[in-house]
């Protein structure tokens, strides 16, 4: 999965759930039973995990272009510099 797929995963989860959320509560409420509220909801979560969770091919629109393996070896990683300085105490 690429990161735009991972973003678009991540919003379709968020508004599955929160719709799955407010169905579940409005079917809750005119059936009046917590038991079918909490068995709406247990299905929105199931159907939102089985759209986002798999990678689709609708995930990998952009996929990232590696580097070869040789190409690599001609530009090594950079160093990070470490400071040694104490920062001075005032007082």
């Amino acid at each position: 999965m690429d990161w735009q797929g991972q973003k678009l995963a991540e919003q379709i989860m968020q508004i599955m759930l929160l719709l799955s959320a407010v169905i579940a509560f409005a079917a809750g409420y005119v059936l009046g039973s917590f038991q079918m509220m909490m068995i709406v909801y247990a299905g929105g979560v199931t159907l939102t995990t089985l759209i986002t969770v798999p990678n689709w091919h609708f995930f990998n629109r952009h996929p990232l272009k590696w580097l070869d393996p040789i190409e690599a070896e001609k530009h090594p990683k950079p160093q990070v510099a470490v400071s040694l300085k104490k920062k001075g105490t005032k007082k």
